[in-house]
């Protein structure tokens, strides 16, 4: 559980968690199935060129989709449990940075480990091989902004938060009678 939960603040982990979610969301709707640039294992010796290897990908993309759905009714039943307790009212830029950050997290990983470290696909897998490189890079850049600008509406959310949190402490405190 992070530091901000166990003092009635927001649940950092379940905005990662959406995030990471949606970012698998994303990269399996938009990629995977609308424009059909890969698949989970096309670069892994599962082209689409056979009605055999478009079932192996398709089961490999729907576990891949399962997991991301995962990833998003966990950080539902975090923010759900939070939501329940009594809190000072959250700054919406704490879901969202965190939401981005998540994203953002998901990419790099995703990026490093399937695109550059196991091979078994690119993003875009249309273009000609030598040009899969840049799509990749840009891939991991688009992540590492999205994690930045989210670790940066965290940051300026909490501070919202506290500055919420302290008006209502001053509001509570009774004034001195003269």
């Amino acid at each position: 559980m992070d530091q901000g939960s166990r003092q009635g603040g927001f649940p950092t982990s379940a905005g990662i968690l959406f995030g990471l979610g949606l970012g698998g969301f994303f990269d399996g709707i938009v990629l995977h199935q609308l424009l059909q640039w890969h698949h989970m294992v096309t670069s892994a010796g599962y082209p689409p060129d056979s009605v055999r290897n478009l079932e192996i990908n398709t089961l490999l993309d729907g576990l891949f989709h399962a997991s991301t759905y995962l990833f998003v009714v966990a950080g539902l039943v975090i923010l759900w449990r939070h939501a329940q307790r009594t809190h000072v009212r959250w700054s919406n830029k704490l879901l969202a940075g965190t939401m981005l950050m998540g994203f953002g997290i998901f990419n790099v990983i995703e990026g490093i480990v399937d695109h550059h470290l196991l091979g078994i696909h690119h993003v875009n897998e249309t273009v000609p091989p030598e040009q899969w490189i840049w799509w990749d890079i840009g891939f991991l850049a688009w992540g590492a902004i999205m994690l930045l600008a989210g670790g940066l509406l965290l940051r300026a959310g909490r501070h919202d938060t506290e500055d919420v949190a302290d008006a209502a402490i001053k509001r509570r405190r009774p004034t001195a009678q003269a």
